[in-house]
């Protein structure tokens, strides 16, 4: 299993994120634009929250709110779960299992230094899987 670090480097560099005090409708946008389901919301170098498509649905649509007046920070998820560079994409994929995650921040020395995906981790994962299954194939024709 590959380490957080090595699945790092297989995407592009750079962490998108959002500040709090922006609204709703300019995350959604970001979103929308990024292609992505959740974005970091970082005030300055400080990892403030997440704010997720779920966030939005549950939060803004469902309660009638306005997404042009209401802020990122009256929504976002503030407990942030994140992992480290050293971690396995067995850890991350437990971690997201286990508390219905999709995204995961990397953290290291204090610093974000990039967000996974559960799609990231399942490339990953079947990638590994035709990787031993072509080992193996090569094994038994010998």
């Amino acid at each position: 299993m590959k380490t957080v670090a090595q699945l790092l480097k297989l995407k592009p560099d750079g962490v998108i994120s959002i500040r709090p005090d922006a609204p709703v409708l300019d995350a959604l946008k970001l979103l929308a634009d990024k292609g992505m389901g959740a974005v970091l919301v970082m005030d300055g170098p400080a990892l403030v929250g997440i704010l997720s498509e779920r966030d939005y649905a549950r939060k803004v649509e469902l309660k009638g709110k306005a997404s042009s007046s209401t802020l990122v920070s009256e929504i976002m998820t503030k407990e942030v779960i994140f992992v480290t560079p050293g971690q396995t994409n067995e850890d991350c994929m437990a971690l997201m299992t286990g508390k219905h995650l999709r995204h995961l921040p990397v953290i290291e020395d204090d610093k974000v230094i990039g967000v996974l995906s559960i799609g990231d981790l399942v490339k990953d994962a079947i990638s590994e899987q035709q990787f031993i299954i072509k080992q193996l194939e090569h094994y038994i024709h010998r």
